[in-house]
């Protein structure tokens, strides 16, 4: 118990100080010009067109990934590294003699001439740009974190079966000895207890993707370094699309009685019927709003909490000097180590939440009432 103790400090202490550095240089060049956290911070929670790894001399140093755009020219696909860092929208990109520039990890159409800032994208009162946009169907952080951990759940999963097969007395054997106990909760304490005995086989390879796929994808995120690093669990698209996933199998494969207690409540008097049927009904929309909501929510607090507690070394630095920037380091330091260890537990919490909800609303969806 002491040892898996102590690895787990080592692990979010390894976690922390790969965050502080992996945000150093980052909040260091903004430092120089005006301090701007709030900023920083939706930077590295947000998606973007490459990896940004660090700054060297600098001059950042990244991965680049694959724009794929359908223009009014048709399709045009090249390297995000064309655009040389910026996302500024001040560096233009000719292809098929159109010209487009990168605000903000979004791809316009630039305008013929800059504006005060130097950017080719025109704005609004609110600062957003108003240029024309295309077809995005661009490789960036989230994407290409959304198919490594798919690559990795199929290596993961297709390793567990052949261990099987190779066994002797269905014994787990290497990988499987991982992936079994995992896959054995999720059946006996999430799909049987809210689904049953006799249904939940049809929904259990779904709950188990669910579960396993959030979960990497939220340890994914909490690694601060290429190929990782990809706030996905927090982009609200992706959360959005698994609760549209339940949403559609709870709601497809609901029985009468489900839809009965819906419209029209068994047992109460009719005008309490027309009343409940509006109020069940909006039921129905926001339990999968509530699923993508929390997780999105959770997941991206955390980011956000880490990298504030950082920034105070920095936000002191700049305001009263050196000096009061390396007296509050260590306690910063403390806390993100802190906050490094719950992130750990809250990551396979929130898979553990979305999965045992979506298990219940199909099995609220699926039973059989007794209304006598």
């Amino acid at each position: 118990m002491q040892i898996n103790t102590f690895k787990t400090l080592l692990l979010s202490l390894f976690l922390s100080v790969s965050f502080l550095g992996f945000s150093q240089d980052k909040i260091e060049n903004e430092i120089e010009e005006e301090l701007d956290i709030t900023e920083m911070i939706l930077h590295h929670v947000s998606d973007s067109h490459n990896f940004h790894i660090l700054d060297w001399n600098g001059h950042p140093v990244s991965v680049p990934l694959p724009i794929i755009l359908w223009t009014n020219e048709g399709l045009v696909t090249f390297m995000s590294s064309e655009f040389h860092h910026d996302e500024e929208g001040k560096v233009i990109v000719e292809k098929k003699g159109q010209k487009l520039v990168n605000y903000h990890g979004k791809i316009y159409y630039a305008n013929d001439t800059a504006n005060a800032d130097g950017a080719y994208v025109t704005l609004d009162d609110e600062e957003h740009p108003v240029n024309e946009r295309m077809l995005d169907f661009s490789i960036t952080k989230n994407v290409f974190t959304l198919f490594l951990s798919m690559i990795v759940l199929m290596l993961l999963f297709i390793g567990s079966a052949r261990a099987y097969r190779k066994s002797e007395n269905n014994v787990p054997t290497g990988i499987a000895k991982f992936t079994e106990p995992l896959i054995l909760f999720v059946k006996n304490d999430i799909a049987i207890p809210n689904i049953g005995e006799k249904k939940h086989k049809r929904f259990l390879p779904f709950l188990l993707t669910i579960f396993f796929f959030i979960w990497l994808n939220n340890i994914f995120g909490l690694i601060p370094f290429f190929p990782f690093s990809a706030n996905l669990s927090g982009n609200i698209a992706f959360t959005f699309a698994l609760a549209t996933i339940t949403f559609l199998i709870t709601n497809l494969n609901g029985n009468k009685d489900y839809w009965k207690h819906i419209f029209w409540m068994p047992g109460v008097p009719v005008p309490m019927k027309i009343f409940l049927a509006p109020i069940e009904l909006i039921g129905v929309f926001t339990k999968p709003i509530s699923l993508f909501i929390r997780l999105f929510a959770n997941i991206t607090a955390g980011h956000i909490v880490i990298l504030a507690l950082i920034s105070l070394i920095f936000f002191f630095k700049n305001m009263y000097g050196d000096v009061a920037g390396y007296v509050v380091a260590p306690v910063s330091v403390a806390f993100v180590v802190f906050i490094s260890l719950i992130e750990i537990l809250v990551v396979a919490i929130q898979a553990y939440i979305f999965t045992i909800l979506s298990a219940l609303y199909i099995g609220m969806a699926t039973a059989e009432h007794d209304d006598h």
